[in-house]
């Protein structure tokens, strides 16, 4: 006897690789015509309604926003300089509060002597261009002068100085 089980195996994998899909397709389609069948026959939708012109108002009504914003001017009026402690608390605090990146604290007599020592012109001028990791005017450029002045010497004098 002769043994040809070699060329039987490679044809049923072939056989396999196209029944299989097919098989799958074939079943989808009767699933499809099944369902097909079972459901109702469509109907046509109703045609829209025409449009009045009475739902023009009422569409706008229910589309309106919610609430309208209003922006100030910007020049709304003469500009009032803040004081020296308020300018502290909404901007320099920040980092003088808590000494972040070598910032005196605000009241830590042994941190301001070396700087209160350089006078209070060189301090101001410090705080308005900016030195070393601390930008000019903390950071805020709508401060005016004078207000970051008002802040250096509310600062300086809470760590020992006498500036006025």
């Amino acid at each position: 006897m002769s043994d040809n089980n070699t060329e039987y195996k490679a044809s049923t994998f072939v056989q396999l690789m196209l029944v299989i899909p097919g098989a799958i397709l074939a079943l989808t389609l009767i699933i499809a015509l099944i369902a097909k069948s079972a459901s109702p026959a469509a109907t046509p939708a109703p045609a829209p309604a025409p449009v009045v012109a009475d739902t023009s108002a009422a569409v706008l009504e229910n589309i309106k926003p919610v609430a309208i914003v209003v922006v100030a001017a910007a020049d709304a009026g003469p500009h009032v300089d803040k004081t020296g402690e308020e300018v502290v608390k909404a901007v320099c605090s920040m980092c003088h509060a808590a000494g972040l990146m070598n910032a005196p604290k605000i009241g830590d007599k042994d941190a301001w002597k070396p700087r209160i020592a350089q006078g209070q012109a060189t301090l101001i001028s410090h705080a308005t261009n900016g030195i070393r990791s601390m930008p000019a005017k903390g950071g805020n450029s709508s401060l005016s002068d004078n207000e970051v002045s008002n802040a250096v010497v509310y600062m300086a004098n809470a760590g020992g100085a006498t500036f006025k």
